[in-house]
């Protein structure tokens, strides 16, 4: 190609050159052989760029193939909550542009049960793919083999299944970077209260879905890692966690009974979308504010924005899930539609950007990636909302 386009820009350049040297006609102006000297060489180049994009393009098409008129299933843990209702708008937006169905299938309860269902009737309508949720870090494991057996591509996006029973899972950040960030927006909002995190004895406690939830579960993990390591002083009066398994009433009711049984408790992590607004209105109910408890985790702003102006919070956090959900539809489709990819290839997102695929033990340490069609690709980048910013954002 490059030698192509140096031959060609030589020969303009010699054109050029014999132009110059040659006779004028008597009855050309100066300006108009120059005008016309000028019109000669951009022809050339337009001509060159032509020839450039058209065997680019060329090149693109027959190494990709489309992802229009699939059909891909898209499961979230349970339908009515926020954080999925929000995915699922970005994943239809985007897939509009792209080409192929997102037929949202859910059930309103967060169960192992009502995702197998739902997955079996996605393979009984003829899907050519499903991107999960999963409520459970195994329980679906036999379900999508199943489905993966039928001739549909199986990814996740948001909390995965084991990696032998998928291909790609769209994670919002490795354990490591979600953890620490929950510890951090909890130790800087303790800060803005009076408190010294590297050195009062913080109470906190956990409050999210449940142990079997593989990504909130794993987030909890390296949260605990790093505050043992950076706030050795912080003592975690429920090490067993609280649990409100994405029940709205169950959560707010589970972060009453937090309340009253640690009533000098100085912060609460609710790492789930659900747990965090019904800690928040727990809290509310009580009659307490972020200058009595500190309370922090993960859930759209939309769904906290209420709760932060009537300063019960002070930060929270998340990514931007429509985008989320969005990625998790297009990679499924990308591989149903019979694209093969390994670790280390790029995949460019129209409307999105490139992403690299990861292996899985960037998730789970020690977990193996197989050679084609698995691993793991990241979200590029997490947001906090706070009062300043929160009307920003309209998820």
């Amino acid at each position: 190609m490059k030698k192509k386009l140096i031959a060609m820009a030589l020969a303009a350049s010699m054109v050029a050159s014999l132009s110059a040297c040659g006779s004028k006609p008597a009855e050309a102006p100066a300006e108009t052989e120059a005008k016309t000297e000028t019109e000669a060489k951009a022809e050339t180049e337009a001509k060159e760029e032509t020839e450039a994009k058209a065997e680019e393009s060329a090149e693109s098409s027959g190494d990709v193939k489309s992802v229009e008129g699939l059909t891909v299933a898209f499961v979230p843990k349970l339908t009515g909550n926020a954080f999925f209702e929000s995915a699922n708008n970005g994943a239809q937006k985007y897939a509009e542009k792209w080409g192929f169905t997102v037929d949202y299938q859910g059930s309103s309860n967060a169960s192992v049960a009502d995702q197998v269902q739902v997955i079996n009737n996605a393979i009984a309508s003829g899907v050519d793919g499903i991107c999960i949720s999963s409520v459970d870090a195994t329980g679906l494991d036999s379900a999508l083999t199943d489905a993966t057996s039928s001739g549909v591509t199986v990814g996740t996006w948001d909390s995965d299944v084991s990696d032998t029973a998928r291909s790609l899972m769209v994670s919002q950040g490795t354990p490591e970077i979600l953890g620490q960030m929950l510890v951090d927006m909890g130790a800087d909002s303790l800060t803005k209260r009076g408190k010294d995190p590297e050195k009062d004895t913080i109470k906190y406690c956990w409050h999210y879905s449940q142990a079997t939830v593989a990504d909130q579960n794993s987030w909890q993990v390296a949260g605990e890692a790093y505050i043992k390591e950076n706030f050795p002083n912080w003592e975690n009066v429920a090490p067993d966690n609280y649990y409100s398994e994405q029940d709205a009433e169950k959560a707010v009711s589970i972060g009453a009974s937090i309340l009253e049984a640690h009533s000098d408790i100085d912060l609460i992590i609710c790492n789930d979308s659900t747990a965090l607004p019904g800690q928040c209105k727990a809290a509310q109910n009580k009659g307490l504010t972020k200058n009595d408890v500190t309370i922090t985790g993960f859930a759209s702003p939309m769904s906290i924005k209420d709760y932060c102006e009537a300063d019960v919070i002070e930060q929270w956090g998340l990514w931007d899930c429509g985008v989320q959900g969005a990625m998790g539809c297009y990679l499924t489709a990308y591989l149903a539609a019979g694209n093969t990819v390994k670790v280390g290839d790029k995949i460019n997102i129209p409307e999105i950007g490139e992403v690299e695929v990861m292996p899985n033990d960037c998730l789970v340490e020690g977990v193996e990636t197989a050679p084609e069609n698995n691993g793991v690709v990241l979200m590029p980048e997490r947001l906090i909302f706070n009062k300043d910013n929160v009307a920003d954002y309209d998820f």
